[in-house]
């Protein structure tokens, strides 16, 4: 059985979120049961599957933002919390 699409926003939502220097905050729920991206009370929420080991949970969030922006993944770029629930991206222009 193949698993679900993940719910995605509309890349104006996401952006709309970013700050001037289009940075983008996202907190992480890792080893969720479905995988999501919501923005909830101006804050981007990003539910995945992934366990939080050897980067897997980081890749698949990187992986969630790239396709509901339509980027590719090598396109955003990580700046901080490689490690950790609350990461920072950088949106590319």
């Amino acid at each position: 059985m193949a698993r679900p699409r993940p719910d995605l926003p509309v890349a104006a939502v996401i952006r709309a979120q970013a700050d001037s220097a289009g940075r983008l905050a996202v907190r992480v729920t890792p080893g969720a049961r479905c995988e999501a991206l919501q923005v909830v009370d101006g804050r981007v929420l990003a539910k995945v599957r992934a366990r939080p080991e050897d980067g897997k949970a980081t890749a698949e969030v990187t992986e969630l933002l790239a396709a509901a922006l339509g980027v590719a993944t090598s396109r955003l770029q990580l700046l901080r919390g490689a490690t950790v629930r609350e990461k920072l991206f950088q949106l590319p222009d």
